[in-house]
């Protein structure tokens, strides 16, 4: 591994990731909202205070009590349990979308920044076509042809992903190419996938996973939206969207039904933002520099 991959980890004199990372409220808070979310659907694994299915029209909309923590909905169901089941779906969502876009897009901006030429330029025009189509739209063409649900969902939003990844990991790879310990290896006469295993991938790992943060965030929220519009997730499955749009008609009778899976939705986008932004500094050795500097 070449000497920027580990000074990442070290960063200013010598301070452990670790202990600059406790340091950051961006990422102390970050994590602490991640991590509850995370804790909550692994828990809805195995334990729900009601089935997240169960219906109970008698016991429709009710307010919090001991039975129902925050209530039920329309149809009697357990606030509590369906939002609970709901980050399995949205965590889902967006690691697989995740998973997509990084296994696709950095092997091609790889590709790309390791042949330059004819190559580099079809992939990213190939690239720039794809932008011309937000998960949303594709979301809207795969329902079209497939019918709307969860899988429906993860392709559409890890698609547009793909050349997301693809040009960071080519912006990225292509300041890697030209250093000096690059140059060697080639001179040494290592292979293009050989030096981009060993010394690209390791230098711009950072970049990709701040990327990784933020586009985990921005799935979460287009699997939202995509079941709010009846395309995404489908029943019985819970999920956030889809529980604002079943709130929308008991606006005014329980309005509490759509802020619940409103807060849901924007405490884990809020975490991963915020954890986007302070792996961002953590990682980047010139912010670091920066900063031991100021203080």
């Amino acid at each position: 591994m070449s000497p920027g991959a580990h000074s990442r980890l070290a960063g200013p004199a010598g301070v452990s990731f670790a202990a600059r990372a406790r340091r950051s409220p961006g990422f102390v808070l970050g994590a602490l909202l991640v991590g509850s979310v995370l804790l909550l659907a692994l828990v809805s694994l195995v334990w729900t205070p009601w089935a997240p299915d169960e219906l109970d029209i008698g016991a429709r909309l009710q307010p919090p009590s001991a039975a129902h923590w925050l209530g039920t909905d329309s149809l009697g169901r357990d606030i509590v349990s369906l939002l609970m089941a709901g980050a399995q779906t949205s965590l889902l969502v967006g690691v697989v979308a995740v998973a997509i876009g990084l296994v696709l897009g950095v092997t091609l901006g790889c590709v790309a920044a390791a042949r330059r030429g004819w190559l580099d330029e079809l992939l990213m025009r190939a690239a720039d076509f794809t932008f011309a189509f937000p998960a949303l739209l594709s979301a809207i063409l795969l329902a079209a042809v497939y019918g709307p649900g969860l899988a429906t969902s993860v392709v559409a939003i890890g698609l547009y992903n793909v050349p997301v990844f693809a040009r960071v990991t080519r912006g990225a790879a292509l300041g890697i190419w030209v250093r000096e310990y690059v140059l060697a290896a080639r001179a040494a006469g290592k292979g293009g996938w050989r030096i981009t295993l060993d010394h690209v991938l390791p230098n711009i790992a950072a970049a990709l996973v701040v990327q990784a943060t933020i586009a985990f965030a921005t799935a979460i929220l287009a699997e939202a939206a995509l079941s709010y519009l009846g395309l995404g997730t489908q029943p019985p499955r819970p999920s956030w969207g889809r529980m604002l749009n079943e709130a929308q008609t008991q606006w005014f009778q329980a309005p509490m039904q759509a802020v619940y899976p409103g807060l849901a939705i924007m405490t884990t986008v809020l975490g991963l933002n915020l954890l986007g932004d302070a792996l961002r500094d953590l990682l980047d050795p010139r912010l670091a520099r920066g900063g031991a500097v100021a203080r």
